[in-house]
């Protein structure tokens, strides 16, 4: 674990069984894998000893964590509220998520905690239907958006960031234009945009790829209006003490 006494990272997952069919890491990482419970926590306890103020949990598939012993099963939510406990440490987050695994317990801690930081980076990739069906994402828009709306519903404060993939194969402009409005609707403070681009092994590997001209305008107009979204953002909080 990387420690620099204030902000310090925990990886308490590892790999992933989502199968998305751009991405590599079920093939190099393996299969969803969540470490100890009780091992976390000591960790944890360790990390705050040494003067950590800051823990950001880690997984490929964060908030997929599930670790069973002796017929108890323990997820994320329950890491986060018994890190809460510990009265030195005064900011929680995690990374990375996928929407499905944005389970009613977990959304519910924006609720209990004080110290879980309400921004939240919860990858859509695309907010076509469609695509998101090609790239089997398991979630459709109308998931995202409701998981959106019991977020704020709980936390006003709570702000999202994102991943998109632009140009996926087979991505019309009528499916960019959903993902623009996507954007427009949720306002993403801090997104990663990326034109499409094969990964050996994947089951995308050899679709036929969106030309290049037409790929950069897309990632250019929606760059613009994250960056905007960004900059709003950063700017209401100019002279402020706290959020």
């Amino acid at each position: 674990n990387k420690n620099n006494k204030i902000s310090s990272f925990l990886t308490i997952q590892e790999g992933c069984d989502k199968f998305c069919k751009f991405c590599v890491v079920p093939f190099t990482r393996g299969p969803e894998y969540s470490r100890s419970f009780y091992k976390i926590i000591d960790e944890a306890k360790q990390l705050i000893t040494n003067g950590a103020k800051e823990i950001t949990l880690l997984g490929q598939n964060v908030n997929a964590y599930l670790y069973e012993e002796e017929g108890k099963s323990f997820r994320l939510s329950d890491l986060i509220i018994a890190l809460e406990a510990f009265s030195e440490l005064k900011r929680i987050r995690y990374t990375t998520s996928h929407p499905i695994d944005m389970t009613d317990d977990l959304i519910e801690c924006y609720n209990k905690s004080k110290k879980l930081v309400p921004i939240i980076h919860l990858p859509v990739q695309s907010g076509s239907n469609k695509i998101l069906k090609l790239m089997n994402r398991k979630h459709t828009v109308e998931n995202y958006l409701s998981i959106c709306e019991k977020l704020k519903k709980i936390n006003s404060k709570i702000e999202f960031s994102s991943d998109f993939i632009i140009s996926y194969p087979g991505e019309t402009n009528e499916d960019f234009n959903d993902t623009l409005n996507l954007v427009k609707r949720i306002k993403f403070i801090n997104s990663y945009s990326f034109i499409f681009s094969p990964r050996p092994g994947t089951k995308a590997a050899n679709l036929e790829l969106i030309s290049e001209k037409i790929s950069k305008d897309r990632l250019k107009t929606i760059q613009k209006i994250l960056f905007n979204h960004q900059i709003n953002k950063n700017k209401s909080f100019v002279e402020k003490k706290d959020y």
